[in-house]
């Protein structure tokens, strides 16, 4: 009945028993920033551990049965933005599962971290991290509608030249639910996609963004404050990106991919406006470096990393030219790696499984 887990990236014992009734440990306030209870363990690494049996529990799954588990991360790499929270929740669903031969899907799974995340910790984040970890397919892109939860694994033709994907990481260190910011993001796109809806009379559908028809958003973005114009940009022209990068992936076209993962970037910095300077100056290196398709932040941009396709044969010479400049630009991150590597070579592998 007992859940013991320890990490080779973090001090402490997380140690419960599967049967304690869970409670969220976090409110959103006014602001969007979460208010934490006062009552959270020393090892609050752990607290993902419990959201995972609060996200079952709160599914009416039946656990009789613990885990016991030793986790360990890319070393110098904790906090550093790679999507670690959906991952380390979706593991400790998967584990969990499997000690008490629960069969879910990973659509279920989906939700259930999103739970973790939105119920217990209350993060207003989406579903995109975890719907990546756990639907994908090695040598697919991931193509899926958030809304609706279909999605379709698109298989690229036999490349002309292999690519890889680089990990830069700022050295910027910062939880997600104590900085307003991408909180206070989802709260403006809610207020814009109200605007919209009231003035195309829809003013009954939930203010999301994705309820709102793009033929709506071009006869009424007039309206719109310049703040709640600027979100609402970056979401629609994010959505036509997401359709040509589908185009530009089945025709094996690299180069127009990258373009649109720049332009995603870019956006994301000038309508978004999310992205510390750290992470903004990074990924300007990136976009200079020998051989890169295209480059954005990992995530909201608040902190952690870069990523970049990059053609394979000049991985190494971009990673070399991105740890050099950036030393250069942000000495002070830059040493701020606790012994990891600044820059990781990676490739796209399956999604998330138990491996017996």
């Amino acid at each position: 009945m007992q859940v013991q887990l320890r990490s080779a990236q973090f001090e402490g014992e997380v140690c419960f028993r599967v049967d304690e009734i869970q409670h969220p440990i976090g409110l959103a306030n006014k602001n969007g920033a979460s208010t934490p209870s006062p009552s959270k363990e020393k090892s609050i690494w752990g607290t993902y551990a419990r959201g995972a049996v609060y996200a079952l529990q709160s599914s009416k799954k039946n656990l009789k049965q613990g885990i016991i588990g030793y986790l360990s991360g890319s070393n110098g790499l904790d906090s550093s933005g790679l999507s670690s929270s959906a991952a380390v929740g979706v593991a400790y669903l998967l584990a969990l599962e499997n000690a008490n031969e629960l069969t879910v899907s990973p659509t279920e799974n989906i939700e259930y971290d999103r739970l973790i995340e939105n119920g217990y910790l209350g993060l207003r984040n989406g579903i995109l991290d975890q719907s990546a970890i756990l639907l994908s397919n090695y040598g697919c892109l991931t193509y899926m509608d958030c809304k609706t939860l279909d999605h379709e694994l698109v298989q690229a033709p036999e490349l002309e030249k292999p690519f890889r994907i680089l990990l830069a990481f700022s050295g910027l260190r910062q939880a997600l639910t104590t900085n307003p910011g991408y909180n206070l993001r989802v709260s403006e796109c809610q207020e814009a996609a109200k605007v919209l809806l009231t003035a195309s009379g829809n003013s009954e559908l939930e203010p999301t963004l994705c309820n709102v028809e793009h033929a709506v958003y071009e006869a009424h973005k007039h309206e719109l404050k310049p703040v709640l114009a600027k979100r609402a940009e970056h979401y629609f022209s994010e959505n036509m990106r997401v359709i040509k990068g589908r185009e530009a992936w089945a025709s094996g076209n690299l180069e127009e991919f990258g373009k649109l993962i720049s332009a995603s970037g870019l956006s994301s910095i000038e309508n978004y406006e999310c992205g510390a300077e750290p992470l903004i100056q990074l990924y300007k290196i990136l976009l200079k470096a020998p051989g890169v398709y295209g480059a954005r932040f990992s995530g909201a941009g608040f902190r952690g990393c870069c990523l970049a396709f990059v053609d394979a044969e000049k991985a190494e010479a971009a990673a070399s030219y991105v740890k050099d400049e950036y030393e250069k630009a942000q000495p002070e991150f830059a040493n701020n790696l606790n012994g990891g590597k600044p820059v990781l070579i990676c490739e796209a592998g399956d999604a998330a499984r138990v491996l017996l």
